[in-house]
């Protein structure tokens, strides 16, 4: 198991660039199989939850070529759908719970699918009802394997249909928008996920030939066409971490500006890292984090302590609410932090506390941090990475502390964030990669 040991206390410069969206990666290369015509994808993440999929892409007889850095041509005509029934899918799947979105194309254009049980982060219940559901409204049926875990879906009476959402899921709306774009008939779904990277895959499908409105809006209407050809695509900046890096700034006293953020698809990231205090400068598409020694939390209208939760597109991302937390810890002020989406996503404040913060964890959900206002500093500590998100929040805490840290299981931030020691040494910080046999 690999590990990071960090020394912490340095004030960190420069300059860095985020990566492309992890979670638009995962949506955009399922879309490639939608057609049989050569798609190429740019600003790709060279992380391991996006290269797992490119070789289970692979495995399925999409030839691939990367023709630059963070480049990838996927060449989809000859797919094998059979090889979803395969011992090595079901292992490879196991691993990614993206490897759910292959289902909507593989329905669409040849009529059956399968859905292994989800993989990826342990973060709380992640159900599959709603892409199951989400499909039987199109006449998908569908059937479950208790031996193997695996859904079988049969497509071949696919068709439009309304489709009420009993939940804005990000991967659920994605799924159904691949199935619906060539399923005939018109497909309409409400209380879909209107996020930029839901925007992105639809923006990426419209140039295939799709028929899709709504864009930006939680109701989606789709056309079924007959074929979608081949298209060139470029991923937005990945907006957690973007969010990371503010973080990062302001724990650490730093100076950072972060380069080519798509800082119209940012949302209200930045507000909430200002509402804890956080000075924030947008100059073109750039962000600009100036160093601060200390930031103070802002209060409600009313002078009530602040909430900051999670909440679907345009409400904060669940993916920031683990930096959120961390940062609060070296605010001045107080602050309750609500997450509200997944149950054991804030399990890792433990070792904030072991490491100096005054974090009150009320439960599963929600927990209450007592900033230091930088008077007592973190003190490093060994810890293990218990999902993406945490890790890099931990990495952030290690970054600020005094003296040495040790982050286990990296494995996790690897999953989520490219080169990440190796980005973050060139502005300043003292990160080794320790690879253990």
């Amino acid at each position: 198991m690999n590990s990071f040991e960090i020394r912490g206390g340095r004030k960190l410069n420069g300059t860095i660039t985020p990566q492309g969206a992890k979670n638009e990666a995962l949506q955009v290369l399922c879309a490639a199989l939608l057609t049989d015509e050569p798609v190429t994808l740019t600003n790709i993440p060279d992380i391991i939850d996006v290269n797992t999929l490119i070789e289970l892409i692979e495995d399925m007889g999409v030839r691939v070529l990367r023709p630059s850095p963070n480049a990838i041509t996927l060449y989809p005509a000859n797919i094998d759908p059979d090889y979803f029934t395969t011992p090595v899918f079901k292992k490879k799947s196991g691993k990614l719970r993206g490897t759910v979105m292959l289902a909507g194309p593989m329905l669409a254009r040849f009529k059956k699918a399968y859905i292994p049980q989800p993989g990826g982060d342990k973060i709380g219940r992640r159900r599959l009802d709603t892409h199951i559901l989400g499909f039987e409204r199109m006449g998908v049926k569908f059937e479950y394997d208790n031996e193997n875990h695996m859904f079988s879906l049969d497509g071949s009476e696919m068709h439009g249909a309304t489709i009420l959402m009993e939940e804005p899921s990000v991967t659920g709306t994605a799924n159904l928008i691949m199935a619906a774009v060539l399923a005939p008939g018109v497909t309409t779904i409400y209380n879909a996920a209107c996020e930029p990277y839901v925007q992105q895959l639809c923006k990426m499908l419209l140039s295939m030939g799709a028929s899709i409105s709504g864009l930006g809006s939680n109701l989606l209407t789709i056309t079924g066409v007959a074929k979608l050809k081949g298209c060139t695509h470029r991923l937005l900046a990945d907006m957690i971490e973007v969010g990371s890096f503010i973080g990062l700034a302001a724990m650490t006293e730093s100076e950072i500006t972060i380069k080519n953020c798509d800082v119209a698809s940012l949302g209200i990231i930045p507000d909430i890292f200002r509402r804890l205090g956080i000075e924030i400068n947008i100059v073109g598409d750039d962000v600009l984090v100036p160093a601060q020694e200390h930031y103070r939390i802002h209060k409600f209208i009313d002078g009530s302590i602040l909430t900051i939760y999670d909440h679907p597109w345009p409400g904060f991302t669940p993916d920031l609410i683990s930096i959120a937390l961390v940062v609060a810890t070296q605010a001045k002020g107080t602050v309750l932090l609500h997450q509200k989406m997944f149950e054991s996503r804030l399990f890792f404040v433990d070792k904030l506390i072991e490491m100096g913060a005054q974090i009150v964890l009320c439960d599963p959900h929600r927990a209450v941090v007592i900033g230091l206002d930088k008077q007592v500093p973190l003190r490093g500590i060994n810890m293990v990475s218990p999902d993406i998100r945490a890790g890099v929040a931990l990495l952030i805490a290690a970054l600020s502390a005094t003296g040495k840290s040790t982050i286990q299981n990296i494995h996790q931030i690897d999953r989520g964030y490219e080169k990440i020691d190796e980005r973050l040494n060139a502005l300043g910080a003292d990160i080794k990669r320790v690879n253990l046999a």
